[in-house]
């Protein structure tokens, strides 16, 4: 299986697709804990249907340490006991984020106010652009039909 476009071999991609890495690099560096990072992007992949992304941060999760449990029932977080108060509103701010097509009233108050309770300011500016971002990878990767399965962490840098 091919893709579509090599959306890093194509100048336009390439160049919007550093853009877009620069500023995931200022979520990634913010006071957002690195696990819930990974717990967002592998969830709003999972709902996208990305398996590029799903495959990537995954393993990316893998190699910095979390469990197989955890990875393993991140798409049923709900009925899970192994996440943390703090984790379970941002995987439900995730939820929320990511299919607001399916919600009229988009994030409910609810959802924001429970985030709100687990992080300060700048880690739920962090949360919402994280959530932004996995979105819009996830949908350049699904329109193009990108592969999954051969990603290697550490891979992109």
């Amino acid at each position: 299986m091919d893709a579509r476009l090599n959306l890093f071999g194509n100048p336009v991609a390439a160049k919007l697709l550093r853009h877009i890495n620069s500023a995931s690099k200022v979520v990634s560096d913010s006071t957002l804990p690195a696990a819930t990072q990974e717990l967002v992007k592998i969830r709003a992949s999972q709902i996208n249907g990305c398996g590029f992304c799903t495959d990537m941060h995954t393993k990316d999760a893998t190699h910095a340490g979390e469990t197989s449990t955890r990875l393993n029932l991140v798409a049923a977080w709900r009925e899970a006991k192994v996440f943390t108060d703090a984790e379970r509103a941002a995987l439900e701010l995730t939820e929320q984020g990511t299919r607001i097509a399916d919600a009229a009233g988009g994030v409910t108050d609810e959802a924001w106010a429970n985030a709100a309770k687990h992080y300060d300011e700048d880690q739920l500016a962090a949360l919402v652009s994280l959530i932004a971002l996995i979105n819009a990878y996830n949908r350049a990767n699904v329109i193009v039909q990108q592969p999954a399965g051969d990603y290697q962490p550490g891979q992109f840098g």
